[in-house]
C-alpha cells in the first residue's frame, strides 16, 4: 500500500533529521540521552541503551537501544543506525511506532518493522513493515504471513 504524500514526506524529513546523514541538516545539533553509552572502536560501533531519547528541533526518537555502526571515517562516518525495543519517532505532525527501525545512509532506506503504526491528522496506518526509500521518494507498507496493512483515513 503506497502512503499518502503528507505522511511520506513527514517520515522522510524525520529520517533525515534523526540521522543527520545529509549535509543539509548536519549543522543542527542532535541531543542524545540514555542510561548507558558504549563505544567499541575495534568493531566501529556505538551503543546507547536504556531509555534512549534522541532529539532535534521538531523531532524526537525513543527506543530501548540504539546501535550506530560507523565506517573508516570514524564516528561521523555513519554506515547504519538501528533502534530496537519500543521504537517511537515523533515529529510535530505525526507519530510512528514499531519494534525496530533501521536506516542506511548509503541507500537512503529507512525501515520500521514490528507492529508498525503511523498516525497523523489525515489518518492512521498499521502494518508489519514500512519501508521508505528517500532516494526515490517512495514508501511501501507491507503485509506478511498472518499480517495485513490496515488504515483509517479522515477527510480534511
Amino acid at each position: 500500500m503506497k502512503l499518502f504524500a503528507p505522511l511520506q514526506m513527514g517520515l522522510m524529513v524525520l529520517a533525515l533529521m534523526t540521522l543527520a546523514a545529509l549535509p543539509v541538516v548536519a549543522a543542527e545539533p542532535v541531543n542524545v540521552s540514555a542510561d548507558d553509552f558504549t563505544i567499541d572502536q575495534n568493531n566501529n560501533n556505538a551503543t546507547f541503551s536504556g531509555n534512549v531519547v534522541i532529539t532535534r528541533t521538531g523531532l524526537s526518537l525513543w527506543a530501548d537501544k540504539v546501535v550506530v555502526l560507523y565506517g573508516s571515517g570514524g564516528q561521523s562516518d555513519i554506515d547504519s543506525l538501528t533502534a530496537t525495543g519500543n521504537v517511537r519517532i515523533k515529529t510535530d505532525s505525526q507519530d510512528a511506532t514499531g519494534a525496530k527501525a533501521t536506516f542506511d545512509p548509503e541507500t537512503l532506506i529507512l525501515k520500521l518493522s514490528g507492529n508498525v503504526t503511523v498516525v497523523n491528522a489525515q489518518g492512521r496506518l498499521n502494518g508489519p513493515e514500512l519501508t521508505i526509500n528517500l532516494a526515490t521518494n517512495s514508501s511501501v507498507f507491507k503485509g506478511s504471513e498472518g499480517g495485513r496493512v490496515t488504515g483509517v483515513f479522515t477527510p480534511q
